[in-house]
């Protein structure tokens, strides 16, 4: 943006360059590359020691923000910010904070116990968590109505991590990558404090549809926290694919592809978009694979379900997971077919929940009555079919049930990522000692079956895997048969599909590709000039080019005040006319700056627009002085009294009849458009249609007119929320150039001009006052 500052409101709302930015123009002496990784939770495991009541800490292995640090490269310094799961008692945070800082680079965030439950248990688990799975809040009963203190609550908290992070950042070198729905504001507050902080943010659950996500009344103030971001990452295409929806419906902004990266365009800044699922970290399931433990636990369920097939699910309990419709789908499978009763075993190990309330308990027991249902229509002695297991199993004990099930089973109806079937096809890979405990031949291709549901984040990713509909219980029923009744030689490849994928994209593939998107979203930082507008959630950082000069009114007054030979050019669309304005006919103040402007003799004002002559002539009637350019241009009038004349002579306008029932076909099938017929022109304007219909239709009517029109001597060209065809040469350049002309033939060069403009069409009238300035006119 080498002129114009394209922000709404006042220039003077701007700020000077470093007003908000904290940031140092000398280079760092911190040589080695710093990651600030931000969770909800550290990757801690604590615990209060009985003897001298102090406190002992230890690394959580489970914990996905301490397995990414292995793709991050031994030369990058990661330091962890989030809660601890243990409460610590005020009178001792100092020193476990001193101990975790120095011991584990982890700086903890202290919440007292009611603000905690306000935000997690009230805005994070009872308006963010369902409405992301898609539960509306229809009834008190269904995540319960919006309450305003949770959500102050949510700010409080994000406002604590971005203190704890300030504690520790570098601006200058450090990057920040904060993680999942808990934070979801903290990049506004860190980018308040350092415009130019280097920050990433990845959301680990499903993001809804516009439809479903519009309901939230904070809507605006979430999506602008995370455009705050320099790259925004999602597990799969859908979830990228509702957020830049939402963005363009509910904040107007649009994206790109460039060279592969998607990006949206925000305030100057180029927010990226990263589209990857997690992975697992694979040396962390081998080393448990190898434990004795594990061997010894396979062998006793291979004896345990010998001479029966075991298909397997593993989920939390709770009202996503979809265990109940698994419970129900193995029901069908045995009413179908009765020779599985006796041979086929479904084991469900039910995680606990990670919420709590009244749903939890209603998942827990349909699936035990379900349990009960089944085991008694179709158990006999020593055979159960469904075997439910919700008492908290060793990490070992799971991992024993993937080695030996033939069939693993994920029916949730709604999942962020869920890595269940990454382990499994890591498990059943094995090992030489697991193949001697099965009495596999280690020689031979391993085998998996997989049935996952369509509704899961890895879905997409496991092209190898029977995708079913989870709510179909016949369609999941089936699936389950057609897993059991496959060729060795096709679960022979489905399963070495998966694992190729699985082995290739693990947690630090993920962890690592993340880094260097990072590194390519903050290459440009150093190279804009940045300025922090806007309060509260509404802070955001308008980037412009270095060479950028920002209006000062005091200059523009100082210069007017001086010169003598004044030309005043001004756009009427969203220039004298606020964008906000429903009416198009222009206020009395208006009117009244013109006219003082046109009284002063030295001026000579020029107000360009779009709009037809008849029309501007109406509303500026009693500016007698004032010279209006219609059209974009085509016609031009140098002051009240004056006629009508053209800037181009066109011969003639036949091109019309062909353009105009093509726009009208697309205007009858394109709810909200319309077609503004002038003089010189045809408009097709979708402001009022639905943006992502009317973008649509917009592009395939440029597409259709170029067509029709190619021998024509027009232009068809696209603007903002419009499709123009015109005659070649007519452009807001020829005002200018009429202008600068006329005023030199006069004898009144001027040494003053002043243009204001909004959008793209405004360009061509600063081209040729540059090109004037650049040389004799």
């Amino acid at each position: 943006f080498p002129r114009v500052a394209t922000v709404p409101g006042l220039l003077s709302e701007v700020e000077d360059d470093n007003c908000n930015s904290v940031s140092s123009d000398a280079p760092s002496s911190v040589s080695q590359e710093r990651m600030i990784i931000v969770g909800n939770q550290l990757p801690l495991r604590a615990h209060q020691n009985t003897d001298d009541e102090g406190w002992c800490f230890s690394w959580d292995e489970d914990s996905l923000l301490l397995q990414l640090k292995d793709g991050l490269g031994e030369d990058v310094e990661v330091i962890y910010v989030g809660c601890l799961k243990e409460e610590v008692p005020p009178n001792e945070q100092d020193d476990v904070a001193q101990t975790l800082l120095e011991t584990f680079k982890c700086v903890p965030a202290f919440l007292p116990p009611e603000l905690f439950t306000k935000f997690y248990h009230g805005f994070c688990k009872q308006h963010l968590w369902p409405l992301f799975h898609y539960m509306l809040p229809l009834s008190p009963d269904l995540g319960g109505r919006f309450d305003r203190s949770l959500w102050q609550a949510y700010v409080s908290v994000n406002k604590i991590f971005a203190d704890k992070v300030m504690e520790v950042i570098n601006p200058d070198d450090d990057y920040v990558w904060v993680h999942d729905y808990h934070l979801m504001v903290l990049p506004t507050f860190l980018r308040k404090r350092f415009n130019r902080v280097k920050l990433g943010f990845f959301l680990h659950s499903p993001f809804p549809s516009s439809e479903i996500y519009r309901t939230l009344p904070v809507r605006e103030e979430l999506l602008r926290a995370l455009l705050n971001s320099d790259l925004i990452g999602f597990h799969t295409f859908d979830y990228a694919r509702h957020f830049l929806t939402c963005c363009s419906r509910m904040l107007g902004l649009s994206y790109q592809s460039k060279r592969g990266y998607i990006g949206l365009e925000y305030y100057g800044r180029t927010v990226s978009i990263k589209i990857l699922p997690v992975g697992i970290h694979i040396g962390q399931l081998q080393s448990v694979l190898n434990l004795p433990e594990t061997e010894s636990k396979v062998a006793e369920l291979r004896n345990k379900f010998r001479g029966q097939t075991v298909m397997l699910g593993v989920d939390d309990m709770d009202i996503f997971k979809g265990i109940s419709l698994k419970l129900l789908a193995m029901e069908q499978l045995l009413l179908q077919h009765t020779e599985n009763a006796g041979q086929v075993v479904l084991v469900q190990i039910a995680n606990p929940a990670r919420g709590r309330g009244r749903d939890v308990e209603e998942v827990r027991s349909e699936a035990y009555a379900t349990v009960k249902r089944i085991n008694n229509a179709f158990g006999r002695p020593g055979y159960d079919p469904v075997v439910l297991i919700d008492t908290p199993l060793q990490f070992y004990e799971r991992i024993a049930y993937y080695v030996i099930a033939e069939c693993c089973l994920v029916t949730a109806v709604r999942d962020g990522m869920n890595l269940i079937p990454y382990e499994y096809i890591i498990c059943r890979q094995g090992n030489e000692k697991l193949d001697q405990t099965l009495g596999l031949n280690p020689l031979e291709p391993k085998r998996s079956m997989l049935v996952v549901s369509e509704f899961i984040g890895c879905s997409p990713s496991l092209s190898g895997a029977i995708r079913v509909n989870p709510w179909n219980i016949d369609a999941v029923a089936d699936a389950m048969d057609s897993a059991l009744i496959l060729s060795e030689a096709e679960k022979q490849l489905r399963h070495e599909k998966h694992y190729r994928y699985v082995s290739t994209h693990d947690v630090a593939y993920w962890a690592r590709s993340f880094l260097q998107d990072l590194e390519r979203a903050c290459g440009d930082h150093l190279r804009k000039r940045c300025w922090g507008i806007g309060f509260g959630l509404g802070f955001r950082v308008v980037a412009m080019d270095p060479n950028f000069r920002k209006l000062s009114v005091e200059h523009i007054v100082a210069a007017y005040k001086r010169t003598k030979n004044r030309a005043i050019l001004l756009d009427y669309d969203s220039t004298l006319l606020l964008t906000s304005s429903l009416s198009t006919i222009p206020n009395v103040e208006a009117v009244g700056i013109l006219n003082n402007l046109c009284r002063d003799p030295k001026n000579v004002v020029f107000l360009v627009s779009a709009k037809d002559r008849k029309t501007l002539t109406e509303w500026f009637s009693c500016c007698e002085k004032l010279g209006i350019a219609a059209e974009n241009g085509y016609f031009i009038r140098p002051k009240h009294d004056a006629d009508w004349e053209t800037c181009i002579s066109v011969s003639d306008f036949d091109w019309k009849q062909i353009a105009e029932p093509v726009m009208k076909l697309y205007t009858e099938t394109t709810d909200g458009s319309a077609i503004e017929t002038k003089e010189s022109s045809l408009v097709w304007n979708y402001r009022d249609a639905d943006p992502d219909f009317g973008f649509c239709q917009a592009k395939e009517l440029l597409d259709h007119l170029e067509s029709v029109l190619a021998n024509e001597p027009v232009l068809v060209k696209s603007g903002q929320h419009i499709v123009e065809v015109k005659p070649q040469g007519v452009n807001k350049g020829l005002v200018a150039e009429h202008l600068l002309v006329t005023m030199k033939q006069k004898g009144m060069l001027p040494d003053f001009v002043l243009c204001i403009g909004d959008d793209r069409s405004d360009e061509d009238m600063f081209e040729v006052i540059m090109r004037a300035t650049a040389g004799p006119y």
